[in-house]
C-alpha cells in the first residue's frame, strides 16, 4: 500500500454543484482502481489523501495534478503504508475552513483541518501538522 498527501489551490472557488462533481466521477474512478482516500476543501485549498497500490495511486495523482482547476500542487507525504487510513471510502469528503494565503502553510494546514469534527480524522491531519508541517512551511 502506498499514500500520498498533498495540498493545492483552486484557481476559482468551486460552486456546491461542481463540487459534487468533482466528488462523484472522483468515488467512481477511484472504485474503479482500488484508491481511496479523503478531500478536505478549506475556501479555495484542496488537501487530499490518496491511498491504495502505489501504480495506482501514482496515476491516480498524476491525473489530479494535471486537472486545470487547480495550481500549486505540493506533495506534503509520499511514502509506503502498512494500511489504509480512508478504507471504506473511495474519496470521503470534509468541509475544512478557508485559511487564507498569507500563513505559512504549516497555519494554513491546521485551519483548514480545524473544522473537522470527527476526532480520528482531525488527529491524522494534526499529527501531519505538528510533525511535518514546519518543514513544508512557505
Amino acid at each position: 500500500m502506498h499514500s500520498i498527501l498533498y495540498i493545492s489551490t483552486a484557481r476559482a472557488p468551486l460552486s456546491e454543484k461542481e463540487l459534487a462533481q468533482v466528488l462523484q466521477i472522483s468515488r467512481r474512478n477511484n472504485a474503479r482502481c482500488d484508491v481511496t482516500g479523503l478531500l478536505v476543501v478549506g475556501g479555495r485549498r484542496f488537501l487530499q489523501a490518496l491511498e491504495g497500490p502505489e501504480e495506482a495511486v501514482r496515476a491516480t495523482f498524476e491525473r489530479i495534478s494535471r486537472d486545470p482547476r487547480h495550481f500549486a500542487v505540493v506533495i506534503l507525504a509520499d511514502k509506503p503504508i502498512a494500511e489504509r487510513n480512508f478504507a471504506r471510502w473511495s474519496m470521503g469528503f470534509e468541509k475544512g475552513a478557508d485559511a487564507g494565503s498569507d500563513q505559512s502553510l504549516q497555519d494554513q494546514l491546521a485551519g483548514i483541518i480545524a473544522p473537522i469534527q470527527d476526532r480520528n480524522l482531525q488527529a491524522y491531519f494534526a499529527g501531519f501538522v505538528k510533525s511535518h508541517g514546519s518543514k513544508t512551511a512557505a
